[in-house]
This record gives C-alpha cells, structure tokens and sequence, in this order.
C-alpha cells in the first residue's frame, strides 16, 4: 500500500469522500455529513490529506487533518482536527487507518500543534475503538455536530507534558 499527500478535491479523494458520505448516510440516516470542508483547509503547514492506494494503483483509504483553534465550536488553541477517515469495505482489517493516522499525528506535530481531536459517532463503534487504542480519550463536546446525541468527541496531546 502507498499512502501519499493529495489535494483534497483531487478525483480520487473526491470518489473515496462520495463513498464515506454514503457509509454515514447508510448508518446515521439522511445524506451524510454536513461539516463544511474546503480543499484549502487541508494544505500544509495548517493541514494534510492522504491518499492510500493499493498494488493495482485503486484508492482505498484517506484522512486528513486541518487547523483548528480556539472558537464558538468549541475547539482550543493548538487544536489539529481528524477529517474524512475512511477505508474502503475491501480493504478493511490491514491497517492502513492506523497507518494513516500515524502519518497526521506525525504531520500536526511537525506543524507545531498540540492536540488532535476528532469527531465521530455512535453508528461507528470501529471508529471508536480504534481511536481508543490509539490513546486518544473521550472530550468536551466540539464542532459541527456537538449537539447532537450520537456524536463522540475525542482527543489526544501530541506534546508530551515535560
């Protein structure tokens, strides 16, 4: 598998983003998610997006991270906020979500930010485990969706306290 850097409104990312959209709608109901995202918001140094493709050259993974600092949403200064994780059903069960969130961790830390946090719900106990045995733990409420009931909110420091 090859995980690279990719805009995200690049044809490929945008495939793998209607496929995601169509998983949350399949298990939340309605049309998927509404969070507003611009390509612009995953540029570095202020954020990233990859791309994972397999031997035969199909995507079949992507994340990303985007700044994220103190507002009315709820985020804190130093935030770097997860987006658009998501691994193909055939290519589930090899890893690459916890390769991918590697890379942003790495990433976000290098651009100098504090703490990743994300989103997720309910209808994804996958998500939820994954991101628990990767050390991030339950948070205050933020974003897009904070109000809602199914949503989780989850953080972890990506400096170590000295």
């Amino acid at each position: 598998m090859r995980i690279h850097p990719t805009p995200y409104d690049h044809p490929d990312a945008v495939k793998l983003n209607d496929a995601v959209q169509l998983e949350y709608a399949a298990r939340y109901g309605g049309e998927g998610d509404d969070t507003p995202l611009d390509p612009g918001m995953f540029v570095p140094p202020r954020g990233l997006y990859l791309l994972a493709y397999d031997a035969e050259g199909r995507p079949v993974a992507t994340g990303g991270w985007r700044t994220q600092d103190k507002n009315d949403e709820g985020y804190s200064d130093g935030d770097a906020e997860l987006k658009r994780m998501f691994v193909v059903a055939e290519a589930r069960g090899l890893g690459l979500a916890r390769r991918i969130l590697a890379a942003l961790e790495e990433d976000a830390r290098a651009a100098g930010r504090t703490r990743m946090v994300l989103e997720t719900g309910t209808a994804q106990p996958e998500a939820m485990a994954l991101y628990a045995s990767s050390g991030y733990e339950p948070c205050a409420k933020f974003g897009y969706y904070r109000d809602y009931d199914n949503s989780r909110c989850y953080a972890k420091p990506l400096t170590e306290n000295i």
